[in-house]
């Protein structure tokens, strides 16, 4: 039987994530978010330049990567992440100027597409802002004649999920996609397909295509609870109040759903309802989670229903 990744995202209230400002930081919070768009542009552009070349879509290819940071033992940090959690190989680790370093290395083969270069981009962005280096550059030779290209038979469905379900829990993001992208391309209506590479999507900070792969799972599975849930945190997150309830509501009104699904949807409208200023009905969910045995939100009533 396939194991299938499930993650229910519980919404947490009234927080948010990053790092706090720091001049003696190479790479700040506020830099990282202020590029963040410049990469997805720089990753259009190299594959626009790869597909003018002659790639075609899917064609594998290795790809060398450099990063750089004000120190070496940040890069060494960096490198010792990517050689236990992805499978790449390193090849330098250099002085390049007066207070610079460099990392350079190389990938495994990856599938190009379009979407797969940015989300491979976006996780190297990602990583290396994680441990204060940027992503200073990538690119991968190949020969337009001599392309390769995964195996898309259907007795390689399970293989290719279950390999994105071994790289996302060994912390690999974009392999987890590139693996959950070519499964879709084998078989586009399993809605486990979409709502997997839709965590990750989130994760990787682009909350609208995330979505648009909730909807896909949705719209071929009308009951997919997690998915569901997911979408409902998403659309919360990121202001829809409205929409996040409306999804809720649906976890809520299905039959048969069970105790823990039930608690979290009541729990996260009441976080929508709040801050849609709606303290009343916020509190009226609160409870009902904790009527059904959500330890978690008596907290919550303690701080907001008194």
């Amino acid at each position: 039987m396939r194991n299938l990744l499930i993650i229910i995202l519980m919404l947490k209230f009234l927080t948010g994530w990053g790092q706090n400002k720091n001049e003696d930081k190479f790479i700040t919070w506020e830099q990282f978010t202020q590029n963040f768009g410049k990469e997805m542009v720089s990753a259009q552009d190299v594959f626009n330049n790869m597909q003018k070349s002659g790639v075609s879509d899917f064609s594998l290819a290795k790809f060398d990567f450099h990063f750089i940071s004000n120190s070496k033992e940040k890069l060494e940090k960096l490198q010792e992440f990517l050689k236990e959690h992805y499978p790449y190989e390193i090849k330098s680790l250099k002085k390049i100027n007066k207070g610079l370093w460099e990392l350079n290395g190389e990938t495994n083969e990856i599938p190009i597409t379009e979407d797969n270069l940015l989300y491979w981009g976006l996780d190297m962005y990602k990583r290396g802002y994680e441990f204060d280096a940027k992503l200073d550059g990538y690119g991968a030779p190949f020969d337009p004649k001599n392309q390769k290209f995964p195996h898309f038979d259907k007795a390689k469905e399970d293989y290719y999920f279950d390999k994105g379900l071994e790289c996302y829990n060994s912390g690999d993001l974009s392999g987890a996609i590139l693996n959950w992208t070519i499964c879709i391309k084998i078989n586009p209506n399993d809605p486990n397909y979409y709502y997997s590479r839709a965590i990750v999507k989130n994760e990787l900070y682009t909350w609208k295509s995330s979505l648009k792969d909730y909807d896909k799972a949705i719209e071929i599975a009308p009951d997919f609870i997690s998915a569901l849930t997911n979408r409902g945190s998403v659309k919360d997150e990121n202001g829809d109040y409205q929409g996040a309830i409306e999804d809720y509501d649906k976890v809520i009104n299905l039959e048969n759903v069970d105790i823990e699904n039930k608690q979290m949807a009541y729990f996260n409208k009441g976080n929508s309802e709040f801050n849609l200023g709606n303290k009343t009905k916020a509190c009226e969910n609160w409870e009902k989670a904790h009527e059904l045995g959500a330890e978690y939100a008596l907290e919550r009533i303690n701080e907001k229903c008194k």
